[in-house]
């Protein structure tokens, strides 16, 4: 069944309804992220034999995304978002029991398939910026770059509810950690709970209506600067905060700092990620996306300056959360800048290669976090980093040089 028989009404309070809807379920998928991230590495920690496999849950996690993110496209273009969201939150929660189960078997094993089974949520719930874009292109498509901003802020109570629910029930049970994986549940309930709402046109008879087939062989649609730049920016600027963010639980903990204070900087950092989206929208439509894009890139470069100049709790907050902000401004920007480079008919096969990619570049970064880290130390892990920011910056204005800076503000406006 598709996710309606007909296309829903137009009208500014549907447009707010939905936006509303995607920014909760947002909020839930962003709960589960922030907190399997801030325990994981730690819950590895305490069941590996070898501290650089500490990270290995986190990698399962993100393996899992990368794995079901062209399966989840295709899906949701056969099915609809709404079957698609709902598949998401059954894996959730089984991924979830399997994590409480892991924690009291004491099985690194166990615990990384369960993140992996968590991973298809993610796959799923990576889509939701995208299910901004068919929004904004039902009822008003000028609406789509603060559309995809505005759905993207649901993770600001992702960034405060996944740390403080991981503070307050990582004791709850006997087994560290147990009792967190659980309390996982009751998001992913909510999430398939506000799926069933969501009212988009039926994706067969949007490719029906478009009249063009299966649309362009997709290395062509790639082969577009913009398309390419896109991705590249999007992929790096999720993969280096991936790298630092994982790590930064780790590297407190080497620090002597409490789990608490991990906790908040995780805290802000998320926040540094979402806030930016209350504006990030209006900022692409009036500076242009490159902008938006480069800035994020010189926001990273700070972040990997200030972690470089110390390791107090001071330097670890304002460095995560120019992290999460320079995330923000790389991730909202290269997804509006690949919207501009498709067709209708062509948008969840590259929707889903994009995702491909991102969490293709996480598991590097997951799975060599950890190592990186124990091996080398905190300075060696955002020093790796840089290149990668290096060549966001450069790809941002090597397309700028050839469209200008204010390239697809025009197109944004129609």
């Amino acid at each position: 069944m598709p996710d309606t028989a007909a296309p829903p009404p137009s009208g500014i309070r549907t447009l707010a309804f939905q936006i509303g809807l995607l920014t909760v379920m947002q909020a839930m998928l962003l709960i589960n992220n922030v907190t399997l991230i801030a325990v994981s590495g730690l819950a590895g920690l305490s069941l590996a034999t070898d501290a650089l496999m500490a990270t290995l849950p986190v990698t399962g996690y993100v393996l899992g995304g990368a794995v079901f993110a062209m399966p989840a496209a295709a899906l949701m273009r056969r099915l609809g978002r709404r079957r698609g969201y709902t598949v998401a939150g059954f894996a959730a929660v089984a991924g979830s029991l399997l994590a409480w189960q892991a924690m009291e078997l004491h099985s690194l094993a166990l615990l990384c398939v369960a993140t992996f089974v968590c991973g298809m949520y993610n796959a799923f719930g990576a889509s939701l910026r995208f299910a901004a874009v068919d929004v904004a292109d039902t009822y008003n498509p000028g609406f789509k770059p603060k559309a995809i901003s505005f759905v993207l802020t649901g993770g600001i109570v992702g960034g405060i509810l996944g740390p403080e629910a991981a503070k307050i029930s990582r004791t709850w049970l006997e087994t560290e950690f147990a009792g967190t994986y659980l309390t996982l549940i009751a998001f992913a309930v909510v999430s398939m709970t506000l799926a069933q709402f969501i009212r988009l046109p039926d994706p067969k008879a949007q490719a029906t209506a478009s009249n063009a087939g299966a649309g362009r062989p997709l290395r062509e649609i790639l082969a577009q600067p913009s398309c390419w730049v896109a991705i590249v920016c999007a992929a790096l600027g999720y993969g280096i905060m991936n790298l630092l963010m994982v790590a930064t639980p780790l590297a407190m903990q080497v620090c002597e700092l409490s789990f608490d204070s991990a906790a908040f900087v995780l805290e802000l950092h998320v926040i540094g990620m979402f806030l930016p989206g209350l504006f990030t929208g209006s900022l692409i439509a009036r500076f242009g996306v490159l902008r938006i894009v480069f800035t994020g890139g010189v926001l990273m470069l700070v972040c990997v300056g200030i972690a470089l100049s110390g390791v107090t709790l001071m330097h670890f907050t304002s460095a995560l959360f120019l992290l999460g902000v320079g995330w923000n401004f790389l991730y909202t920007g290269g997804t509006t800048l690949l919207t501009q480079s498709y067709r209708p008919e062509e948008k969840n096969r590259v929707q889903g290669f994009m995702d491909l990619v991102v969490f293709s570049t996480m598991i590097s970064t997951s799975a060599s976090s950890g190592v990186l880290l124990f091996v080398n130390g905190w300075e060696i892990i955002n020093l790796v980093s840089l290149p990668f920011v290096l060549l966001c910056l450069g790809a941002s204005a090597w397309l700028a040089s050839r469209h200008g800076w204010r390239f697809g503000v025009a197109a944004l406006a129609k």
